[in-house]
């Protein structure tokens, strides 16, 4: 129970359905241990009839004897009925209030936990798998629901009924009540037993249900490729394993579980047997009456399905125990970056890197090492540098993804660590290499950007990186479902469509990290065009592995190895011997596209 006091705030928050709760359950109890009471009356009423009528001077046609006896009979059902009734409306209540409640903790949590995943840093996820990080928000917290709702109820009224119960039959025969109660305390031996496997096989099968998420994720998002490549059968091989795995595990717990309603029922069918038994020697005593048997007997009934709930709520306890603790798991992840500290204010674009270096964890080599750097205001830089060199480790530095190892990072001449990120990053535009598109419309991956961008707006952007002619082709033109991560459309087209909604956004600050590789070069350099008609008083950072990208920037840095070798403009670097040269040099002479092929289809 350790794990879950992580609950316990969010009970006090709804302690008023929690409270209501307890309430009705009591009074739901109340008035379900009175018709046991009722009921034994009643039997006690007809076997004293039976004896009248047996007797020598019984008359058969005593009708006012008889009206009477009928009168109280119905006087018994109705008031049992009612008692019932009333029963049943406390217990909607009690569902209502509890349950609600279980309910609104599992929005909480789920929140919680999504907020927290946003906050959490690339390493994290570098460390977990997607499909188990899913398991943790939905699985794990359904289990903990299923103690918030479900299991404290039936606890509840376990406790309460056990206590009343108990109560009514001390007050008919305390040594009766003693011997029928015997075989409960073995019964919470048992479950002491038992309690500790189920918690090991419950842990046991999150954990392979989170291995068994990440391998569906990784196929479903790789399906092209699988298909191209022809590896259902090893896919499905690998799967098929997992699968088996969980089932192994889930047969396990299944049987540890299936040990307590047999064990359960066994003995609540003992402590009947012996109300029976007891109760006969104590009638032949005197001591309690015939209906006062009946009255056990429903009191042992009535108290079948809360023991029986026992293991129940005792399993679904470990369970929930199981999952809050993989919860607090990911809840006690602290952030490289908070996320939600430093000053909020205008940027206008002014970039100083001053000794900056950063090491990857477990790297035996800095991804950057002693950067300097200056960029003023309104200036475009351009950032060239063959593959490792250290280009995409400087854009996730910009954007303040993660913190440099060493050095600082100016912005307008405050360190970015002292801005608040969310704000900061509200005020940039930035297009990754490796283009994310939502599943949802073309309209509102683009209106992400901008969501109060006119139609006016829209077209112009769509203009800007030529996709007005292919959406007019479109079926439903803009309101066409992208799918999930753009699968429907080309790369080239992924690319245009995160250019356009970042030129719709119109930040104070424009990052593209390399986003022009898959367009042809005359798409390029109308691209290029409309990206330096709508960044002309913004700071721009232009990165890519084409001199053709970054030949128009104010100013051209070369990196290799973490280092900058060589800083300047194009018309100074294309003379200068060094890289910058040879990879001009290189892609000037690289062969026309179709040369040395047998046939080009055009």
């Amino acid at each position: 129970m350790k794990a879950l006091g992580a609950v316990n705030p969010h009970l006090w928050r709804y302690k008023k359905h929690l409270l209501g709760g307890l309430l009705f359950v009591v009074l739901s109890n109340y008035f379900g241990v009175l018709p046991p009471r009722l009921i034994g009356q009643s039997i006690d009423l007809i076997a004293e009839q039976i004896n009248l009528l047996s007797s020598p001077v019984a008359r058969m046609d005593s009708v006012p004897e008889w009206q009477k006896f009928r009168g109280e009979l119905l006087y018994f059902a109705f008031l049992v009925i009612g008692l019932s009734v009333l029963k049943g409306v406390f217990m909607f209540f009690m569902r209502q209030t509890i349950i609600v409640m279980s309910r609104r903790i599992e929005f909480d949590q789920k929140n919680e936990l999504y907020a927290h995943f946003q906050k959490l840093s690339r390493g994290f996820y570098q460390r977990n798998r997607t499909g188990d990080l899913m398991a943790r928000i939905s699985e794990d917290v359904g289990k903990v629901r299923m103690y918030t709702g479900p299991g404290m109820m039936y606890a509840i009224n376990m406790v309460s009924l056990v206590v009343v119960a108990v109560g009514a039959m001390l007050r008919v025969n305390a040594e009766l009540t003693f011997y029928v109660l015997i075989p409960l305390p073995v019964l919470a031996w048992a479950i002491f037993r038992i309690n500790k496997e189920i918690l090991l096989r419950s842990t046991s099968i999150q954990q392979q249900l989170g291995t068994l998420n990440s391998a569906a994720q990784e196929m479903f998002s790789g399906i092209r490729l699988i298909r191209a490549c022809g590896l259902e059968p090893l896919f499905r091989r690998q799967f098929d394993e997992d699968l088996d795995e969980f089932r192994r595990r889930s047969l396990r717990m299944s049987r540890a579980e299936a040990l307590f309603f047999p064990l359960i029922l066994l003995l609540i069918g003992l402590s009947t047997i012996i109300t029976v038994y007891v109760g006969g020697l104590q009638v032949e005593k005197g001591l309690i009456s015939t209906g006062n048997i009946a009255e056990f007997v429903i009191y042992v009934n009535m108290l079948t399905w809360p023991v029986t709930s026992l293991g129940w709520v005792a399993s679904m306890v470990q369970q929930a125990e199981a999952s809050q603790t993989r919860i607090n798991q990911i809840l006690k992840e602290k952030p490289e970056i908070d996320s939600d500290a430093g000053e909020q204010s205008e940027i206008r674009g002014e970039f100083r890197l001053d000794q900056v270096s950063y090491w990857y964890p477990g790297a035996d080599h800095p991804a950057l090492h002693h950067l300097n750097l200056s960029l003023k205001p309104g200036e475009t830089l351009g950032v060239i540098g063959r593959t490792g060199a250290g280009k995409s480790t400087l854009v996730e530095l910009l954007l303040r993804l993660v913190d440099p190892s060493s050095g600082t990072v100016w912005v307008d001449d405050r360190d970015l660590k002292s801005l608040h990120p969310g704000h900061y990053r509200s005020q940039l535009g930035y297009v990754p290499q490796d283009v994310f598109l939502f599943s949802d419309t073309m309209r509102n991956n683009l209106l992400m950007g901008n969501p109060s961008a006119t139609p006016a707006e829209l077209e112009q952007v769509l203009s800007d990186v030529r996709l007005d002619s292919w959406v007019n082709r479109l079926p439903d033109g803009l309101d066409t479902l992208l799918g999930e991560r753009g699968v429907n459309v080309s790369g080239g087209q992924k690319q245009r469509i995160a250019i356009a909604r970042v030129l719709l956004k119109r930040p104070n600050i424009f990052i593209l990290d390399d986003c022009l590789s898959a367009l042809d070069a005359d798409t390029e350099r109308h691209i290029l065009r409309s990206i330096r008609k709508a960044t002309r008083r913004c700071t721009t950072l232009l990165v890519s592995h084409r001199i053709s990208t970054v030949a128009q920037a104010n100013q051209i840095i070369v990196l290799d190895e973490g280092k900058l070798i060589q800083h300047g403009t194009h018309a100074s670097l294309s003379h200068d011997e060094g890289l910058y040269k040879s990879l001009f040099e290189r892609q000037q002479n690289e062969p026309i596209p179709g040369e040395g092929v047998s046939q080009i289809v055009l």
